[in-house]
């Protein structure tokens, strides 16, 4: 199976974490693209690092590498080849899946090796223009 292409994804996103009772920040429902996750415990929102919440803890300087989908449930092993390779690159992510794809979000200090590593590994990397 030929490998994916990856899209790098433009500008910086933050994650933050919330108490579960707190309201979505309407400025986030507003935003091009967001990802909102909650539990019994947490409610976990990543956004543009452009957005100043008020939020319990967040984590900044991410950037996204966006698998080109619609990728099909049938398929197998994709995010396990891409987080196996930046794992052998000491590389950690953080993974986020959609309906139509996933979303491997390195730390900004890391993308240019992350690049580097996929490439090698035959994976083609597109940025926005």
């Amino acid at each position: 199976m030929p490998k994916q292409t990856l899209h790098l994804l433009d500008g910086e996103f933050s994650v933050h974490s919330f108490v579960p009772e707190t309201p979505v920040p309407q400025v986030v429902l507003q935003s091009d693209i967001f990802f909102i996750g909650k539990t019994a415990d947490e409610l976990s929102i990543v956004c543009s690092s452009d957005l100043k919440l008020e939020s319990d803890e967040q984590e900044d300087g991410w950037k996204s590498l966006e698998v080109i989908g619609p990728l099909g449930f049938s398929l197998t092993g994709i995010l396990s080849d891409i987080s196996g390779v930046l794992s052998a690159a000491d590389i950690s992510i953080f993974v986020i899946s959609t309906f139509d794809t996933d979303y491997i979000l390195v730390k900004s200090k890391n993308v240019e090796a992350a690049i580097i590593h996929l490439e090698k590994a035959g994976y083609k990397i597109r940025a926005e223009i």
